[in-house]
């Protein structure tokens, strides 16, 4: 480890990777070059947006059997939101990156290429690459900004510091191209990995995550819409884009004070079956629906999407279809298209459906930008009650995979928020009367005739016409009751 002095304030600024060439000093936010014999102060380096990611510098973890230590951070923007590159220190002394996106993580190292490497502009989202024998499909390509950094780095970044990358995926093997330094990219290559699976350690708690989400060293955002005055009801750093429910104006959520992107007009708020807010707990998992939006698809049919956000869950979708429910999350596994379906692991799902999905409403908090009008091409495959969806634009391709949820596992989830199942389904069955008196009846009937087999043995004839009219006694009033429940 190195240890140096801040040029610009005189504090101590730690340099444990012989990889780090620079270092931000926890103090006065200079950016420390280390340099052959001296440092040098590389100027101001914006704070990063405390977001509700558990990693921080110090987290620990391994990746196979390389354990590795956080070191670093680097928070990017782009046109659509935002998302975290931590630099980790393998005990070996390697290093590597832990991309943070909404709580997706995947964990990569610089690798040379064995062939040639594509031009940034000849790739697109859902573009086949291949790389050293590795086929690959382009899941997003753009161009970001670094907006704060924190600890060490392996390169120099300051103010207007751009990375140009398209990341490529091929089930779980992860790939990142870089271009940030010129035409010739810069090959990472890795897996998509869970904090579980890499066996995180000294990750940030719930308390503590919650305490500074949406903070810049002591400044707490602004809550009240900059439009309207309206009360916004989640904290910057949950996600990257709100939209005012009062106004429906988008409003800029990664920046010390929320900014208004684009004005909207006073909307008459649209109803939906689970309101902004709710709590749900699926499983052990405490998750809170903190984005509703509405889509509708080219023949004009509209379905509802719930955003749902737990500490520990990440984002999770769910889906209301004319009174159907799915739950729904993005794969890290991607699956394999073939021609007329795809396959994800052993199990091949038959293309269902495909069509341009546009959004007619949205509120609350989202992790990506999301405005009224914007489209997405869906592409649906289906086996069973379980389904995958790819969705691209111009600039990212995902997948997703959604199973059934019942109306009863809807309101264990969410109790009172959601509405009871309504068992009318057509004139028939709402016809029908109930029977609840009739099986009571039913079964003291079976109950006296049980009593009486012997007697039934010996002197039918006598003990037949009381069993007969006992039971008639006990069947004809239950009848009655459940004609009258019926007409209640």
């Amino acid at each position: 480890m190195l240890t140096v002095n801040c040029p610009s304030c005189g504090a101590p600024v730690r340099f444990r990777s012989h990889a780090s060439v620079m270092a931000v000093c926890e103090y006065c936010r200079a950016g420390v070059l280390k340099d052959t014999g001296a440092v040098r102060d590389l100027g101001k380096i914006a704070e990063v947006l405390e977001d509700y990611s558990p990693i921080q510098l110090g987290t620990s973890g391994k990746w196979g059997q390389r354990p590795f230590t956080v070191v670093g951070r680097l928070q990017l923007r782009y046109d659509a939101g935002m998302w975290s590159e931590w630099h980790v220190l393998f005990d070996d002394g390697g290093s590597g990156w832990l991309g943070d996106a909404s709580g997706q993580y995947t964990i990569t190292q610089a690798r040379p290429a064995g062939s040639a490497l594509p031009a940034f502009d000849s790739l697109a989202p859902g573009r086949a690459v291949t790389i050293d024998s590795t086929r690959y499909v382009a899941a997003d390509v753009r161009t970001a900004q670094c907006v704060g950094g924190q600890g060490e780095l392996p390169f120099i970044v300051g103010a207007g510091w751009q990375a140009r990358v398209a990341d490529l995926r091929a089930g779980t093997t992860f790939a990142t191209l870089d271009y940030s330094d010129g035409d010739t990219p810069q090959l990472y290559v890795g897996k998509a990995v869970t904090l579980q699976a890499l066996q995180c350690q000294l990750l940030r708690d719930d308390t503590a995550i919650a305490q500074t989400a949406g903070r810049y060293r002591g400044k707490l955002t602004a809550l009240a819409c900059p439009s309207c005055g309206s009360q916004i009801q989640y904290l910057p750093g949950l996600t990257n884009t709100l939209i005012c429910r009062a106004c429906n104006s988008q409003l800029d959520a990664t920046s010390p004070q929320v900014a208004v992107l684009r004005a909207g007009e006073r909307v008459k708020a649209a109803r939906t079956t689970l309101e902004l807010g709710a709590e749900g707990k699926l499983g052990n998992q405490k998750l809170t629906i903190i984005g509703v939006m509405r889509r509708r698809d080219d023949e004009g049919y509209e379905w509802t999407e719930y955003l749902l956000y737990g500490p520990r869950a990440g984002f999770q979708w769910l889906v209301e279809s004319d009174g159907e429910w799915s739950k729904s999350a993005v794969l890290d596994d991607w699956p394999q298209v073939l021609d007329s379906g795809a396959k994800l692991g052993s199990v091949r799902y038959d293309k269902l459906d495909e069509y341009d999905a546009t959004v007619t409403f949205a509120a609350g908090a989202f992790n990506w930008r999301v405005q009224v009008g914007d489209v997405t091409h869906v592409v649906e495959y289906e086996r069973g009650p379980t389904a995958l969806a790819a969705e691209s634009t111009a600039q990212e391709l995902t997948w997703s995979k959604s199973s059934d949820v019942s109306r009863d596992q809807l309101n264990a989830w969410f109790g009172m928020a959601a509405p009871k199942q309504n068992t009318v389904k057509n004139s028939r069955t709402a016809k029908a009367p109930k029977s609840g008196h009739r099986d009571t009846a039913r079964w003291l009937i079976i109950i006296m005739v049980i009593c009486n087999a012997i007697p039934l043995l010996i002197n039918f004839r006598a003990t037949f016409i009381y069993t007969v009219i006992g039971a008639a006694a006990l069947y004809l009033p239950a009848l009655f009751l459940d004609s009258m429940d019926g007409d209640a």
